[in-house]
């Protein structure tokens, strides 16, 4: 893998890991849902979405 490939996935975990830091988790912790989904749950997956998407962007881009 390329080395400006392998710096842009430490990027995205070092935002993830950003991401998943309790303060700002907790930002995210209210009493109302929305949808009927607590708000906490709609942060952190599409966190983990928009993780592994970026990633397998990343990833594609490498293999063509």
């Amino acid at each position: 893998m390329k080395k400006r490939h392998e710096q842009k996935l430490i990027i995205v975990a070092i935002l993830m890991l950003m991401a998943f830091n309790m303060p700002l988790v907790l930002l995210f912790d209210s009493a109302r849902p929305v949808w009927g989904i607590p708000v906490i749950y709609i942060y952190i997956f599409s966190a983990w979405l928009f993780s592994i998407l970026i990633s397998a962007y990343i990833i594609k881009k490498y293999y063509e």
